[in-house]
């Protein structure tokens, strides 16, 4: 799985390009159904030339071929294809190219416009669909990306993924003596360290944990930084309060996994730990959408369902909490210079774009929470709906 990172997210926002294309389709982490990936792939990135082709005949420019290539490189890439997750993002343009392999599933969708589409992959940066869990041990870490419905291990890249790796990023000197033994559980060939203290509990092991614990903090605030998802730790009993004691990332929850997570898979952590985020998410959008009626039946200003009051709203960083419809795209153009707004009901136009996408990306930027969600979820009859940080003026 790749890591989005706000950063990207905030690249890919502000690259303003003539042709920008945004492909999403659902994919396999394994099995023989992954080899149906480059044949999907294949088909989109043909509708994605076919939507080029036709902005080449109106504007000239580069052509759709080249601006697809590094796509069509993926296609018989077959160590791409046996390494997926639920859902593939690609964003090319004359001047980047970006894919990511994400714990989402993704309808097929082919966008063509001046910016790139990115309502897909809000749900990675809001407060009500993703979560992380810590299967933290002496032997191994694991770092999981969870959201209701999918999970997947994240790649500490640059990171200490056991006791006996941590320990010499803390102290090169370090007092804790191992030694390898034959016939671990490693497998045939196998070595694994075995750790010394003075005993279960003592002052040195503890010392140790804890030197241990800061060296997964410090990796985990790389990684982390951008999110403000929920964490949920998973541990023997002991470890819990050891971990707390230095951890700062702000959204670790109280509540965590009690046992060794050695003995479960991904699949068996993300259960227990939905669990335990569940009511959390439910709570959060529940009170955002009882703040919304309330400051729509009170009329104070602070409550829109405007689709044009909202853009301008979001892009002033005004936009406290936005509700927006999943799989919905409303076409037209925002024009920065002159403020001005054209909406395309009936079908988008060359070089359109999803102006629900535009409210919800510079809502993000705006350190805003963003509610994706079904139609029949939303607080407010309109496809969009917004909760502002103080009252609207144009």
């Amino acid at each position: 799985m790749d890591t989005l990172t706000k950063e990207d997210l905030q690249q890919l926002a502000a690259h303003a390009e003539e042709r920008c294309v945004s492909i999403y389709l659902p994919t396999t982490p394994i099995g023989r159904e992954s080899q149906q990936g480059p044949i999907l792939l294949k088909n989109l990135i043909r509708q994605a030339e076919e939507k080029l082709g036709e902005a080449e005949e109106d504007n000239g420019g580069t052509p759709a071929r080249k601006v697809m290539e590094p796509a069509l490189a993926l296609l018989a890439d077959e160590d791409f294809w046996q390494h997926q997750s639920e859902g593939l993002a690609v964003f090319a343009s004359p001047g980047i190219f970006r894919c990511y392999r994400l714990p989402l599933r993704f309808d097929e969708l082919v966008v063509a416009s001046e910016r790139f589409h990115l309502k897909p992959l809000l749900p990675l940066f809001t407060g009500n669909g993703n979560f992380f869990v810590l299967a933290l041990s002496q032997n191994k870490i694991r770092l999981i990306q969870c959201t209701r419905d999918t999970f997947q291990e994240v790649e500490l890249k640059g990171m200490p993924v056991s006791m006996e790796e941590a320990l010499p990023y803390d102290d090169p000197e370090r007092q804790l003596q191992y030694h390898t033994s034959a016939g671990s559980s490693g497998g045939p060939g196998k070595r694994s360290a075995t750790f010394h203290g003075h005993g279960v509990g003592t002052d040195d092991e503890k010392t140790n944990i804890s030197r241990y614990f800061r060296v997964v903090n410090r990796g985990l605030h790389n990684l982390l930084q951008e999110y403000n998802a929920p964490l949920v730790l998973a541990g023997v009993e002991y470890m819990h309060p050891l971990y707390r004691e230095v951890n700062d990332y702000p959204h670790l929850l109280e509540e965590g996994i009690e046992g060794s997570p050695d003995r479960w898979n991904a699949e068996e952590l993300h259960k227990q730990a939905w669990k335990i985020v569940e009511p959390l998410f439910a709570r959060a959008q529940q009170e955002a959408m009882e703040r919304y009626k309330q400051f729509a039946g009170s009329k104070n200003g602070r409550a829109l369902n405007d689709l044009k009051k909202i853009i301008r709203a979001a892009l002033r960083g005004q936009v406290e909490t936005l509700f927006v419809v999943a799989n919905l795209q409303k076409w037209g153009r925002f024009d920065h210079e002159s403020n001005s707004i054209q909406l395309h009901e009936e079908a988008p136009q060359p070089d359109d774009e999803d102006l629900l996408d535009l409210a919800a990306v510079q809502t993000i930027l705006n350190r805003g929470t963003v509610h994706v969600l079904q139609a029949e979820e939303l607080p407010d009859t309109s496809p969009i709906a917004a909760i502002l940080r103080y009252e609207y003026t144009l």
